[in-house]
């Protein structure tokens, strides 16, 4: 095989892992703290992607000389539109149904219809897009017959930078601290004085955020559609369960993973039997091993 063709591979599957990254981390938070199967993690994707694209006309309409740099204030908007959709879903909705599994995926389900129809009747059911700004355009040649899109290397740059952020918040903080406590032992961190309440709540809410940078990501490789976050949700609870629920560093190793995998059966054969080839191989992995390959060790 062309070395060239290689590398060219390994970049695109590095960054289809971006996305499912972005996704998966957002998942992987909400379903190791609360045990929650949001089945509308995908809309709140779609979310952010239709808020990118509110300010990309909201730009180009308003503030011409500035549109180059949108995306900036784009993906910050899209974190925090949905960051303050996922407070409220869960202070309203999502709450309801703690400690009830089936109700909570049958619930989330028809949440995701809802906003669908949603999007639908704002945006309509045909495809949206945003426009290229002009320094993403084209390819970086670090060799001659290799290219490398920059659109996709700004993918990659900015997953890296939340994959960053998130640990930091998790790990380097109070609040980090307090998660990891409830995520481990919801009783006994009740017991010490944590509210539980409200570090669901922002948790979920941060998951939510997450899911919406993806959306903003998402315009910049492909255009919008009320369905948007379906195509991603399936492939995100399989990154997730596959890395082990309670592992960040889990969830970005399966998300790697599953997307060098897909991509490279891509190559060999067609884009469907590739995702089929690989649920299967994940199906038996996790037969093996039930908890997750990276899944991390604690007491029982």
């Amino acid at each position: 095989m062309n070395l060239n063709l290689v590398v060219m591979e390994l970049f695109g599957g590095i960054s289809f892992f971006a996305i499912l990254f972005l996704m998966g981390i957002g998942l992987a938070i909400v379903f190791g703290l609360m045990g929650v199967i949001n089945m509308a993690h995908g809309e709140l994707m779609a979310m952010g992607a239709y808020t990118t694209y509110l300010v990309s006309i909201f730009f180009h309409n308003h503030i011409p000389q500035l549109e180059s740099f949108y995306l900036f204030f784009a993906i910050g908007l899209a974190f925090l539109v949905t960051f303050a959709a996922g407070y409220a879903l869960e202070r309203g909705f999502i709450r309801w149904f703690y400690n009830r599994p089936l109700d909570t995926l049958l619930a989330t389900w028809g949440l995701s219809l809802i906003l669908q129809q949603l999007y639908r009747s704002v945006f309509g059911a045909q495809e949206v897009s945003v426009p290229m700004t002009h320094w993403l355009a084209g390819a970086w040649e670090p060799a001659a017959g290799v290219q490398l899109p920059l659109n996709r290397l700004f993918i990659i740059v900015l997953t890296l930078c939340v994959a960053v952020g998130v640990y930091c918040l998790l790990y380097r903080t109070r609040w980090g601290l307090r998660v990891r406590a409830v995520m481990q032992n919801r009783p006994m961190a009740s017991a010490v004085g944590i509210d539980t309440n409200r570090v669901d709540a922002l948790t979920f809410s941060l998951g939510a955020g997450l899911a919406g940078i993806s959306g903003s990501v998402f315009t910049m490789i492909g255009s919008t559609n009320p369905g948007t976050g379906q195509l991603y949700i399936v492939d995100s609870f399989i990154v997730v369960v596959f890395g082990g629920i309670q592992s960040l560093i889990g969830t970005a190793l399966s998300a790697f993973t599953i997307a060098q995998g897909q991509t490279a059966f891509e190559y060999m054969m067609s884009g469907s039997m590739a995702k089929v080839t690989m649920l299967i191989l994940v199906i038996v992995a996790l037969y093996f091993r039930p908890q997750g390959l990276f899944s991390s060790k604690v007491r029982s």
